[in-house]
């Protein structure tokens, strides 16, 4: 299957992102969408596009808040003696923005609904588990790259029941400064009581993404949608 890059900007949608998609296929096409960490913008993670299985198409979306020139945030962040404070008005509107453009996207490129996949780094991380865990029957998986779950989002979050059909992809560095170890910890004890369908890893990293982190979320990616 020949592939190519379509970089136009699709600014009609919810969303500004860059898209890349296959040529030809003999079938629909999965989704994987990717969102970015506070500070960067949709040219950050979409460098990565030609990593993620071709039958895919592979959207990178900008978030909605402006931090500066380039410079792009899914909520505003502060801290307060020492504690992360988040825009939690902000967080709310990207989290349901997002599960729209999902089913903008869809419709747009005439998407298998049943092969969507959603996933970030960091702040993008973050959207994804807040997005995935209250939206679980919409998506085939959620990723989540050297993140952490907000406490805000804990009593949206969905039954058992529904969480079971989610597969979920952990991966956090061992020697992360930004969003420490123990942010994922924290996430995969709160989350194992209500599903099994957890695959997590850590790796000899600080707050990046690495060549053997993004080998086993591509294994898992193909996993996941046969």
């Amino acid at each position: 299957m020949e592939n190519k890059t379509n970089a136009l900007k699709g600014e009609e949608l919810m969303l500004v992102y860059k898209v890349h998609q296959p040529v030809r296929s003999q079938k629909k096409p999965g989704l994987i969408l990717l969102l970015h960490g506070i500070g960067s913008n949709e040219e950050d993670l979409f460098r990565l596009a030609n990593r993620f299985p071709p039958d895919f198409v592979i959207v990178s979306a900008r978030a909605p808040y402006t931090i500066s020139n380039g410079k792009y945030t899914w909520f505003e962040l502060g801290f307060n003696n020492g504690e992360r404070v988040i825009n939690a008005e902000q967080a709310e509107k990207s989290r349901l923005v997002i599960n729209t453009f999902i089913s903008q996207l869809i419709d747009k490129y005439d998407l298998d609904s049943k092969k969507v996949f959603l996933g970030g780094f960091s702040q993008g991380g973050i959207m994804s588990y807040s997005v995935g865990l209250t939206f679980p029957k919409k998506l085939a998986g959620i990723f989540i790259l050297s993140s952490r779950l907000l406490p805000e989002v804990k009593p949206l979050i969905r039954s058992k029941e529904e969480l079971q059909s989610l597969p979920i992809f952990i991966a956090h560095g061992k020697n992360d400064p930004v969003l420490p170890l123990a942010y994922a910890h924290d996430a995969l004890a709160y989350l194992k009581p209500m599903t099994n369908n957890i695959t997590y890893n850590e790796y000899d990293m600080v707050h990046t993404l690495g060549d053997k982190e993004l080998g086993d979320l591509v294994d898992w990616i193909l996993l996941k949608s046969l």
